[in-house]
């Protein structure tokens, strides 16, 4: 699987979020804003948020890498990062 580009990683951030969250404004959420608490999600929706996170790009997400997951564009980042992570891999 390719590296995402960042433009990828934040239409699929936003796609899974509007999938688990489907009354939520995701589009006008900033970039930069925590999207937990705007959004109002829960700890459950974060979690399915991870596990769909992980199924559809490949990267992995350990628990520790939350905190890279507050924002929109902080997540893009950490997908862009660790899919890239994972294609140089042998």
């Amino acid at each position: 699987m390719t590296p995402l580009t960042r433009a990828e990683a934040l239409t699929i951030m936003r796609q899974e979020i509007s999938r688990i969250a489907p009354d939520a404004d995701v589009d006008a959420v900033p970039t930069d804003a925590p999207f937990r608490e705007v959004l109002e999600l829960d700890s459950l929706d974060f979690l399915n948020l991870v596990e769909v996170l992980i199924e559809r790009t490949g990267a992995r997400i350990d628990e520790e890498d939350y905190a890279s997951l507050r924002t929109l564009s902080g997540s893009a980042d950490f997908l862009v990062a660790r899919t890239a992570d994972r294609a140089a891999a042998p």
